[in-house]
């Protein structure tokens, strides 16, 4: 068949004659072509191509590839790498997948545990029930400067095994327990024993058992088993019978020594350090020295606020403070869930910032409603407890403010400010018992300032 050709003057010439295209069955090295070869490409990037959006997303891959508009042209009969991608996007059914929930996070934590964890930390209280009476008329000074001894060794203790944690190294975790531990239970041993009187043997040995129970309890809280101190604390609730009769001094004795046997032994089965390794470099020791100085200054804080010099009759505030703690930690997790759910929804700063005011507003209000709560069940519950006065129960309220806010500083990093506050004004109060509710009020007010101008920045809040 021949082609022909019309001019513009109406006459006709002839012209090659056409010839139909023939497929090219071989690349020009010789190696046969597919029969279809973007089909053949779809099926090898289905998996990818599946999922995208846009054809250009299947493009970058085809550049990624090394695949040049030459070669695409040659191989697959597409002017270039766009042209091929919409082709390959046509053939290949989306399938997108569907997203993932978001991670809970270190934030979110579940209610029950951290009230179990307020149970645990109030409990040992009954042991100073079933104690008191075979203390006689001592003075409870080696107890509370054993106490005060030990928070400060075991909150420094706790944040170091915390940081090996975080950096993936449980062993090390474990051996920092495993001789830190021992050396708190010997430091509380031996600042009760130098402040002790030459008649006070019971309370020396009171005292070694409470530092004895505070590093094992540390070991506990720290590698999550709550659980198993809530059972070794089991014994302990034979004192409540202690509330209205006198029991046997044998029973009094027994119950503390084997809450106390059982703690230990469940700590020291817990410890397991691992084989011995080359050491590798850890967190700084001076980095856990601030959180030692908060549990200094907060210890202080809750004694003053309570106990004063009466072990049993004057410790409800302390009971109820101490109860506090588990909600304190739920609602510290709560501010900050919170916080980063609004940094995810709001779009301006200043949006965010009120967002982040009311939620401090609210948690801390839920703490103090529930720290109020918890004194007045105590106040109704304990035996002999002094009902708080308007002074008391204020000096209550600002101490709580004071301890709610310092743990969510530290929480977010700010321990050095909190435990700086904390250590002031507990020394402050120390030099003058009567400053009280002025000095907690000052401290709660300088808190609350620094939580404002640290919180309420959204960059204060990103993980």
């Amino acid at each position: 068949m021949s082609g022909s050709l019309w001019l513009k003057n109406g006459t006709m010439r002839d012209t090659l004659p056409v010839v139909p295209r023939q497929r090219v069955t071989e690349t020009p090295h010789g190696t046969p072509y597919a029969d279809d070869p973007v089909g053949e490409l779809a099926d090898r990037l289905s998996a990818l191509a599946a999922h995208a959006v846009h054809p250009d997303e299947i493009a970058a891959i085809l550049e990624s590839d090394g695949m040049t508009d030459d070669h695409i042209r040659l191989t697959y009969g597409r002017a270039d790498s766009f042209a091929l991608a919409e082709d390959i996007y046509a053939r290949v059914e989306r399938h997108h997948p569907r997203p993932e929930a978001a991670p809970a996070g270190p934030w979110h934590l579940g209610l029950a545990g951290c009230l179990l964890r307020g149970l645990v930390f109030a409990l040992p209280g009954l042991a100073y029930v079933l104690g008191a009476p075979l203390l006689g008329g001592a003075s409870i000074t080696p107890l509370l400067a054993g106490a005060v001894a030990g928070w400060v060794w075991n909150q420094a203790l706790s944040h170091r095994a915390y940081s090996w944690l975080g950096l993936g190294d449980p062993a090390a975790a474990a051996r920092a327990l495993l001789l830190g531990a021992p050396a708190g239970a010997l430091l509380g041993s031996v600042v009760a024993f130098a402040a002790a009187g030459p008649a006070e043997s019971p309370t020396v040995v009171f005292a070694a058992g409470q530092a004895l129970y505070l590093g094992a309890a540390t070991v506990l809280l720290v590698l999550g088993r709550e659980r198993a101190l809530l059972c070794a604390l089991s014994p302990l609730l034979g004192a409540v019978p202690a509330f209205w009769y006198d029991l046997p001094d044998p029973v009094r004795a027994g119950l503390p020594a084997l809450s106390l046997a059982a703690a230990t032994a469940i700590a020291a089965t817990t410890l397991r350090p691992g084989p011995l390794r080359r050491p590798r470099p850890g967190p700084p020791l001076a980095a856990s020295l601030p959180y030692g100085l908060f549990g200094l200054g907060s210890g202080l804080l809750v004694l003053y606020a309570g106990a004063g010099d009466a072990l049993v009759t004057g410790a409800g505030p302390v009971v109820a403070l101490t109860l506090s703690m588990g909600p304190a930690e739920w609602l510290l997790h709560r501010f900050r869930s919170v916080s980063l759910a609004r940094l995810r929804t709001l779009t301006t700063a200043r949006a965010f910032r009120r967002a982040a005011a009311g939620n401090l507003v609210h948690c801390l209000g839920a703490y103090l409603a529930v720290l109020l709560a918890l004194t007045a069940v105590g106040t109704l519950l304990w035996p002999g407890a002094e009902a708080l006065g308007g002074a008391r129960l204020l000096g209550l309220v600002l101490v709580g403010v004071v301890l709610w806010l310092g743990l969510l500083l530290q929480a977010f990093g700010a321990v050095r400010s909190a435990a700086a506050v904390c250590v002031a004004a507990a020394a402050t109060q120390t030099l003058d018992p009567g400053s009280g509710p002025a000095v907690s009020g000052a401290a709660a007010a300088v808190l609350a300032v620094l939580t404002c101008a640290l919180l309420v920045r959204p960059t204060a809040h990103r993980l």
